[in-house]
């Protein structure tokens, strides 16, 4: 027969190891709940970090489509609208503009091939402009080199689209430096000063006079 004092040493050990398991039990147990309801918690978190960042960025948005709105009319002459649309994709938010004629959504125009690609210069112009004026003026400076963004544009438009970019520039406070080849006589009631490019046979290269 086994020493009783050697039996009741294996249960206290037993006893002990018992009490040890039932407490990682619930230890585990316990982190099972939490995680269970940080999940349960996470979607409604993703659609509440959502309509936070519409929020945020939806009245700088609504200033943008206002912007490019007014910068197509004007330059195109026609009755256009632009909107952007607003959602979030791997926990970012995303934005695709669009542009449709007068107040008809559905009958959308294509952006890149409207126009001729005149929807495009304005635009990408547009965007240029106002994303420069969101910069830091302590880290960046406020200028900006449009190397023939009018390239699309038929010349009796181009006019106009420099009195756009002057207007912008000029109430965002920045300097814009713009390359073209359409005729210097277009610019001239848009820009503070043009120069021409002229090539050079000895020096191989241009200069620039007024």
């Amino acid at each position: 027969m086994p020493d009783a004092r050697a039996l009741e040493r294996r249960l206290d050990r037993l006893q002990a190891r018992a009490e040890s398991l039932a407490a990682e039990h619930g230890r585990v147990r316990a982190e099972e709940a939490a995680l269970a309801a940080f999940l349960d918690l996470a979607p409604r978190a993703a659609r509440t970090l959502e309509n936070l960042a519409t929020a945020l960025f939806g009245e700088l948005l609504d200033e943008i489509e206002a912007n490019l709105t007014y910068a197509v009319r004007e330059i195109l002459g026609q009755d256009r609208t632009v909107t952007s649309l607003r959602e979030v994709k791997n926990n970012r938010l995303q934005v695709t503009f669009q542009i449709h004629a007068g107040d008809q959504p559905e009958n959308l125009e294509d952006i890149l091939h409207g126009q001729g690609g005149s929807v495009c210069n304005i635009l990408s112009v547009g965007l240029r402009l106002i994303a420069l004026s969101q910069l830091d003026p302590a880290r960046h400076r406020p200028f900006l080199v449009l190397d023939e963004q009018d390239c699309w544009l038929r010349p009796a438009l181009v006019p106009r689209f420099m009195k756009c970019i002057a207007e912008i520039a000029k109430r965002l406070n920045l300097q814009v430096l713009v390359i073209s080849h359409h005729p210097l006589d277009l610019f001239v009631n848009a820009c503070d000063r043009v120069l021409t490019l002229v090539p050079d046979r000895l020096l191989g290269a241009g200069f620039a006079r007024s």
